[in-house]
């Protein structure tokens, strides 16, 4: 037996412990989906299958009585918006920091990794004040200035940059091609697996995020979903949680269906730079 295949009870007890995890990390989505088709007399009924089906009155309140379909259309401008300029940014900033020699380039990096380490919320009220002083308050550019730099980008791509070999960065100048030039013809087509891995950790992050939408925004017509479905359940719903649920179930297919396509890059984009130091 080889020295790293596990004995048949160590697999089975490794594989019962991944299913038992996986079961708990979907029952929330799964009574979801049930609460999403139950009338509201069987909400609290311990069950997944109503005894009556009521899936279609839910979702047809879901999409008419609340402007669901605008709130996911701002998550979409908003995370389509914040996942470019990142991107913009933040690889020719990885590309400096993985293959470009110049005096202070530790500390930068020090510094990318301390940006790592603070929660968003911690800037919300410095970066509160400055939208106010510039006026960006209660609009699409408030939801999107505070994420364009992303210390995460940064770290991911400039650790999958550092797998490319400096041979190919040497025979692109040689070439005759500038630093930029490198950047986006070179690099980040190679870090595909990068770029996706982070585009979804980046439109997860951001089409979930209720806490800045609800300060930076007021008005009904900027909200992004997570923000849209407070005010459904306030204002249109009540206590109906059937389309709440519906509302909620909407909002999360689009991020299901969008991961299940790409999880082969994601996981390779994770994985690529992990032995680079």
């Amino acid at each position: 037996m080889s020295a790293n295949r596990l004995s048949p009870s160590a697999a089975m007890a490794r594989h019962a412990v991944l299913l038992v995890t996986g079961a708990l990390m979907l029952a929330p989505f799964v009574w979801m989906v049930s609460l999403s088709i139950k009338p509201p007399g069987e909400i609290f009924r311990v069950s997944f299958w109503p005894a009556q089906f009521y899936g279609i009155e839910n979702y047809t309140k879901a999409l008419t009585e609340a402007p669901l379909p605008r709130y996911m259309g701002n998550g979409l401008i908003v995370c389509a918006l914040i996942l470019s300029l990142q991107i913009v940014v933040c690889a020719p900033c990885a590309y400096a920091l993985a293959k470009l020699r110049f005096f202070g380039r530790e500390l930068l990096f020090g510094m990318v990794l301390i940006g790592l380490l603070l929660p968003q919320q911690v800037l919300s009220l410095p970066l509160f004040i400055l939208g106010y002083q510039l006026g960006i308050l209660n609009t699409y550019a408030a939801l999107i200035f505070p994420y364009v730099v992303s210390p995460f980008g940064i770290f991911l791509f400039r650790q999958f940059f550092k797998t490319v070999p400096d041979d190919v960065v040497h025979a692109a100048r040689l070439d005759g091609l500038s630093e930029f030039a490198i950047v986006w013809r070179i690099m980040v087509p190679m870090a595909l697996p990068a770029v996706i891995a982070f585009s979804i950790f980046s439109v997860v992050g951001h089409w979930n995020d209720l806490f800045w939408p609800l300060i930076a925004v007021r008005d009904q017509s900027l909200m992004p979903p997570p923000l849209g479905i407070m005010a459904f359940k306030n204002g249109e719903a009540g206590n109906d949680y059937g389309p709440l649920m519906a509302a909620s179930t909407l909002v999360v297919l689009p991020l299901v269906i969008a991961f299940l396509a790409a999880q082969r890059w994601f996981v390779e984009g994770l994985t690529g730079g992990a032995v680079k130091q």
